[in-house]
This record gives structure tokens, C-alpha cells and sequence, in this order.
């Protein structure tokens, strides 16, 4: 019996790997599915089952692609009701795979459907848990996303949960290995440990969810400070629901090479949205005027989907000469399938062709020292509220990225502000948002409160977050 991890930092998700004597299943599998399949070749074993552990919000997967290649079935837990052909496991049923067993445990409560799935080795022990989002490593799934479809308060998913962890989860042995299906960074947990894999023994220690008194205090403590789901996330269960276009198809189309005047052309006549996926340093000292800058060297996909929320929005693509296929492919793990083309050549064949440019007026944090010093000015700080709370630039105001189109409209535009996340990545998605919506009055700081925190700028006293998000 082997188990692998595979691991996609950029979506903080963890897909599954198992085989044991020829045979193999994959739990929770990304959308593109061809290294699945010539990893399967490779290891001369047949794919028997593709476990979903729930319906996924915060990325498409690639059940339904994977199922069509291998003709392997689909299996959900109980209650689930997809509309594709897909095996709807009993409670407690047991799957065999090889010389080892996997057993559906439902588990309801961050979604009706969501199941963990224990492994029982060759010796008939209990193994492993892949918890799906039911169990992350120091949290719990987060029991707002299915109140519409259960026509239930987070409050009733939160009771649910607990019912879950506590009759079914804590009662298995400390030496079982817990596989969440995300880590550190996902939207689906508020208080994720950076860790990737844990005993459950440690988890029943260390995750504040399993060491409540009672039912009451666990819906107190896993609901309190909930921030509201991106926008997307509906619309990616609504996918992996009722099925999807292949990725082949969608890479197709996406890798569309077009000259500037096509790209503008095409932006012109079809609304999309143009997409400068290069790091922000570059777009900083040059960009496509009214381009939104998202950089894939960072958590591109999950900002794709806070920042442009609707799935169906057509998407024109300003990448590095050679990012493309990277590009579209982690923007069709959330979902965004409608990618009419790139900039063939880059930015650079943009700007050789005597098309106009933008600029954005970038600081280095030793000039911000100079330019604020004896000054009263305004600052807004882009990070999340906790990373706010620990340390801030003193008089900054806490206007996180994600809610930019609610205080965007709170801002004067003839008062000029400086603007800074933690490191430049994501106040340079404000930055474009912004010039694209006509606010030009502002100074962006280079290197964000990381270069900040080493001046003499007054600044809060240090708060360990740990601290704040309990």
C-alpha cells in the first residue's frame, strides 16, 4: 500500500494518491487529470474509484474528466444527488481496493453530503482518515456554505458538525493519520495549521474545535468570525454538481495566440476583462491601461475568484511569453473557462506596436519614511483584518483587498492616500482595480509593511495573530 499527498499550494488543496496489489483510487482530484492518468500508466495500476468527499466550492475538480478516461465510477457519500452518473455510498460501506479497505463515514455539516473516507490496511488496522473539509489540521470546516440548498441556518450545519467530529471522528484511535483536503490559505477553515498531514491524537490536543464542553460552545467557536465565502464559491459547487466542459477544451480555446490589435479588438467588443498575470513588480512600472494585475506568483486562483467572482466573465490574458498554459490552467481549477485568448509576445509586443501604457506610481517604503514625516496623511492597509490587528502603520485604515468594491466607494478622489498590503501582491491588485475604476490619487508602497516594519515609521505593538483568531 502506498499513499501520496499531492499537494497544490497555490489552492492550499491536497488531492490523494493510494494503490495497493494493481489497483488505485484518487481522492478529491484537480481538474487537469493527465498527470493522474500517465502516473496510473506509469505505476501499471488501474484506477477502481474516484472519492469525492464533498461537492467543492473553492475549485473544480476533475471527477467527471478522470471518470471519462479511466471509466473509473465516481463515489460520493450519502445524500449527495449529482446530476452525472456517480456511485452514492451507504454510511459505514466498505470499498475494496487491493488488499485494503476503504470505509464511507458521512459526516455532515460543512456541506449535507460531505464523507470522510477511512483507510484499513493490509492487517485490518485503521490507517489513515481523509477528512475532506470536514477536519482540517487546527480548525473545522466552515458550516456557512450550504444553508441555502439545506434551508438551514450555519448555526443547524454547526450542531450537525459537531455530531459529526464528536460521535464519529474522536472516537478512532490516536495513531490514525489525518489528510485534510486543505491547508494553510484556504477560504474553507478560519484557523489552519501550516502542516499538511497530522496524527489525529495531535488534533484532538492541539485543534480548539475538538476541545470544546459541549455542543453550544462548538457552535459558538466555529461560527465566531466567519468572513463572508467568496463569490464564487456557488458557482463552483454548481459545477462540480452538474459537470463542466473538459480542460482539454478549455486549454484549447485559452491558448488562442493574438496580436495587440486582435487582443484589442476583442477586449473591445466582447466586455472581457483584461488579465496581467505577471508579478507585480513588473506590471508596476508598465501595463495595458484598464489591465487588472493578479500575479500567478502568488495565490492567483483564489483571488481570481474573490476579485472577479463571476465564472462567466470572458477573461483576455497578458502573461510572461511562456506563463500561458500555467495561466489558463489554474484559472479553470476555479472555474474560469471562459479564457478568449493571450497576448502573443507579452506586454513587450504591446508596447513595440506604439499601443498606449499605464504606469503605477510605486514607493520605496524609505520614501514613504521621508514623504509622511510631520505630515498627517492617509493610509490604507489592504491586508486581512487579523494581519491589521497584529501590527499596523499607526492612523492606517484597515480596508481589506477582498471587500475593495464595497470601500472603494467610501474613498475621495481629489485626497490623496498611500496604499500598502505585507509584501506589494496584493496592494498592486488594488492599485489596478483602482486606476481601472478612475482613482488615480494614490502612491503605492513598494515591498508593503514588510519594508515598512524595518523604518522608523510609528507603528501598533506587535499582537501574535494566533492570539487574535482564537
Amino acid at each position: 500500500m502506498k499513499i501520496e499527498q499531492i499537494y497544490t499550494g497555490c489552492l492550499a488543496q491536497g488531492a490523494y494518491y493510494i494503490t495497493s496489489a494493481g489497483e488505485a483510487v484518487i481522492i478529491d482530484p484537480l481538474r487537469e487529470t493527465q498527470p493522474y492518468v500517465e502516473r496510473l500508466e506509469k505505476d501499471g495500476v488501474q484506477l477502481k474509484y474516484i472519492f469525492e468527499t464533498h461537492f467543492h466550492a473553492d475549485f473544480v475538480s476533475g471527477h467527471i474528466d478522470l471518470s471519462k478516461k479511466t471509466n473509473a465510477p465516481i463515489v460520493y457519500g450519502p445524500t449527495a444527488k449529482p446530476e452525472f452518473d456517480a456511485v452514492i455510498a451507504e454510511d459505514e460501506q466498505v470499498f475494496k481496493i487491493g488488499d485494503v479497505k476503504i470505509k464511507v463515514l458521512h459526516t455532515p455539516g460543512h456541506t449535507l453530503e460531505s464523507s470522510c473516507y477511512l483507510l484499513i490496511d493490509e492487517q485490518g488496522n485503521e490507517h489513515a482518515l481523509f477528512s475532506g473539509d470536514t477536519l482540517f489540521l487546527g480548525d473545522v470546516g466552515r458550516p456557512d456554505l450550504a444553508q441555502k440548498a439545506a434551508d438551514m441556518t450555519q448555526e443547524d450545519l454547526a450542531g450537525l458538525l459537531y455530531d459529526s467530529l464528536y460521535n464519529k471522528i474522536l472516537p478512532l484511535n490516536d495513531n490514525i493519520t489525518v489528510y485534510p483536503a486543505h491547508g494553510a490559505g484556504s477560504a474553507c477553515g478560519k484557523n489552519m495549521q501550516k502542516e499538511t498531514i497530522d496524527t489525529l491524537g495531535n488534533q484532538k490536543k492541539t485543534n480548539y474545535a475538538l476541545n470544546q464542553n459541549g455542543k453550544e460552545s462548538f457552535i459558538q467557536a466555529v461560527t465566531n468570525g466567519l468572513l463572508p465565502p467568496p463569490a464564487y464559491f456557488g458557482m463552483n459547487v454548481m459545477m462540480n454538481k452538474k459537470g463542466y466542459h473538459s480542460f482539454e477544451e478549455i486549454l484549447s480555446k485559452g491558448l488562442q495566440a493574438l496580436t495587440p490589435r486582435q487582443f484589442e479588438e476583442i477586449a473591445e467588443a466582447s466586455g472581457a476583462l483584461m488579465l496581467d498575470v505577471r508579478n507585480n513588480s513588473e506590471f508596476a512600472k508598465e501595463f495595458i491601461p484598464q489591465s487588472i494585475n493578479i500575479g500567478l506568483d502568488g495565490d492567483f486562483a483564489p483571488w481570481v475568484g474573490a476579485l472577479i467572482a463571476d465564472v462567466n466573465q470572458p477573461i483576455l490574458l497578458v502573461t510572461k511569453p511562456g506563463d500561458e498554459e500555467e495561466a489558463v490552467t489554474r484559472l479553470s481549477r476555479v472555474g474560469f473557462d471562459h479564457i478568449l485568448g493571450f497576448l502573443q509576445g507579452g506586454f513587450e509586443e504591446w508596447k513595440n506596436s506604439g499601443n498606449e501604457t499605464d504606469s503605477v506610481n510605486r514607493i520605496s517604503a524609505g520614501q514613504f519614511e521621508k514623504e509622511i514625516e510631520g505630515r498627517v496623511v492617509k493610509i490604507i492597509d489592504v491586508r486581512k483584518e487579523s494581519e491589521y490587528a497584529a501590527e499596523h502603520v499607526n492612523e492606517a485604515y484597515s480596508k481589506p483587498l477582498a471587500y475593495i468594491n464595497e470601500w472603494m466607494e467610501e474613498i475621495w478622489p481629489e485626497e490623496h492616500f498611500y496604499l500598502h498590503c505585507a509584501g506589494g501582491y496584493r496592494s498592486m491588485m488594488a492599485a489596478s482595480i483602482l486606476q481601472a475604476r478612475g482613482y488615480r490619487n494614490f502612491t503605492e508602497i513598494e515591498g508593503g509593511f514588510n519594508a515598512i516594519a524595518s523604518t522608523d515609521i510609528p507603528k501598533s505593538e506587535f499582537v501574535c495573530q494566533t492570539k487574535i483568531l482564537k
